[in-house]
């Protein structure tokens, strides 16, 4: 089946907000098998939003819409995409129930205008929204199926999956089942190299890589009649794809990231740890300390941006610092080593860069990023050169950093049980 995703927004088309709607639909429409060959965005516009949604009829199985189903008068996505197929909008009395039921909660008074979020066109599947006032709707027409969801993520994410996903696997023969192997340390263009023949076999199950900063998933999707089928057919797949990457793949679980693997694997070993930032500023331990329980392990996080944190809180000398300069591995070894004395914890990791756009020199360009691990002792230190923006260079730095922590711990136990055995 064929899907065309549509997002209304005129704050969109300007690029007032970023629209990650339309990845995230894309994204999930990949995983359950279902094509997708356009993605438009529209104003706020009743005569073009028909114009694009009438094209889209034409030649599309399934329309995702999201955006333009509020209460005030832009919001035309509802009453068009009636227009469109020739029916009229009709009161949806539990809508109005459950809309009158969240401003009573709130202790909001209702405006009038609420009440226009609770017409739904005749017909329709309504599909309610647990997280805001608007309805989902699902009309069925002549074969096809347009989907209408409401614009915030936090009100269109949990709407499809608990939803939209099961309603668009009801339609297709057979079922997707897919399993993603996430694999961190090793480059795009390396992970393809290593997988290109079974690439180039694939028919069912097939491969998929996506490329995010500083990882890589490998998605393997079948389809079989039924879910026990499909993963057997998956479960070699992950198997040789888990015995090429070895210790690079961190999880084969859709909801682990990279950093809930590293807290996982500072809790099953009993470890603490510091982390000192400086081109970084604070974001690794951000990205820690959004994993739930990481409160159990995470004692101390340092900013030392300036040369003069870094001597008065970490104790790093100045005659250091003048030799080798701030970003060097010489003193990313110290910041790591400086966090385990003062932070007192097992794993500490050091941080220093030169994130740009200016500061970048011939002999350290911007880009340039030395990141420490230090695990009870055993430091490893890895030298990094990154691309693009002031941002992308500290968000790559923080994924090479937890990429980084996960190897060097494993190594460190990997040499204990193996001296052990000696």
């Amino acid at each position: 089946m064929t899907v065309e995703i549509i997002s209304v927004g005129t704050e969109i088309l300007l690029g007032n907000i970023v629209n990650t709607n339309a990845a995230y639909l894309a994204e999930k429409c990949a995983a359950i098998g279902l094509s997708c060959y356009y993605q438009e965005v529209v104003g706020d516009n009743e005569e073009r939003l028909e114009g694009v949604l009438q094209t889209a009829l034409e030649r599309a199985d399934v329309l995702l819409v999201s955006g333009g189903l509020g209460p005030t008068q832009d919001d035309l996505t509802k009453e068009t995409a009636a227009k469109a197929l020739g029916r009229k909008l009709i009161l949806h009395e539990p809508s109005k129930a459950a809309i009158e039921s969240f401003f009573q909660k709130k202790g909001i008074e209702i405006t009038e205008n609420n009440w226009k979020q609770a017409m739904v066109p005749e017909g329709c599947i309504v599909i309610d929204n647990q997280n805001g006032t608007a309805p989902g709707m699902i009309i069925e027409d002549k074969g096809r199926h347009v989907v209408l969801m409401p614009g915030p993520p936090n009100e269109l994410i949990p709407m499809f999956e608990h939803a939209v996903m099961p309603y668009l696997n009801s339609l297709q023969p057979g079922i997707i089942y897919s399993q993603t192997v996430k694999v961190c340390g090793v480059g795009e263009s390396k992970v393809e190299a290593m997988i290109k023949d079974l690439i180039d076999e694939q028919s069912n199950p097939t491969i998929a890589t996506y490329a995010k900063t500083g990882e890589v998933h490998l998605r393997v999707t079948a389809r079989a009649e039924g879910e026990k089928e499909a993963k057997k057919l998956v479960k070699p797949y992950v198997k040789e794809l888990k015995g090429r990457f070895g210790n690079h793949v961190y999880t084969t679980q859709e909801d682990v990231t990279l950093e809930k693997a590293v807290v996982d694997l500072l809790l099953a070993n009993h470890l603490t740890v510091s982390t000192v930032e400086s081109c970084t500023g604070g974001m690794l331990a951000a990205r820690l300390i959004n994993v739930p329980g990481v409160s159990e392990v995470f004692k101390t996080g340092y900013i030392t941006y300036s040369n003069k944190s870094k001597r008065k809180l970490l104790g790093i000398k100045k005659s250091s610092l003048e030799k080798h300069g701030a970003v060097s591995p010489e003193i990313a070894k110290e910041m790591a080593k400086g966090a385990a004395l003062f932070g007192k914890a097992d794993v500490t990791v050091g941080i220093t860069g030169v994130a740009g756009p200016d500061g970048g020199s011939g002999e350290k360009p911007v880009g340039l990023v030395y990141i420490a691990c230090n695990v009870c002792g055993r430091i490893d230190v890895k030298e990094c050169h990154f691309g693009g923006s002031r941002m992308k260079i500290r968000e790559s730095s923080v994924s090479a950093a937890l990429s980084l922590m996960r190897e060097s711990i494993l190594a460190y136990y990997s040499e204990v049980t193996f001296g052990a055995r000696k």
